[in-house]
Order: structure tokens, then sequence, then C-alpha cells
């Protein structure tokens, strides 16, 4: 269930990645790798919180098309 702080709605990890039909060894590899860009925002625990355009960003490189060779 997304969090409401402030005026802003935030997701956390799981629900980003069941979003966006990835799994959380995907995001995290990407993050990792520098595939995505990693957000700024963490809870007080220090765990991502994802806004919705990062969810949006995150969901078009799953649904990119690259072509093979």
């Amino acid at each position: 269930m997304p969090i409401m702080i402030g005026e802003q709605v935030y997701y956390r990890t799981a629900e980003v990645c069941e979003r966006v039909g990835i799994s959380r060894s995907t995001l995290l590899r990407w993050l990792r790798r520098g595939i995505i860009g990693d957000t700024s925002d963490r809870d007080r625990r220090g765990w991502r919180l994802f806004k919705e355009a990062d969810v949006k960003r995150i969901a078009d490189r799953a649904n990119a098309i690259t072509e093979n060779h």
C-alpha cells in the first residue's frame, strides 16, 4: 500500500516491482549497475521510496524493446 508523506505518494520497493512486473532482484540489479537512476528518497530506516515518476521510468525500462543481432 503506497504511503502519503505530505502531498506526495510514495511506493516501496516491493510495490514498484509488483506494479512494473519485475522481481526485486532485477530492480536492485538495475539500480546497482546504473541502468536506472536510484531514488534519493528514503524512509527513516533508509529504505527506498519511489515517486510515481520513478515508477514510470522503471516501467519504461522494463517494457523497452531492444534489438538483438
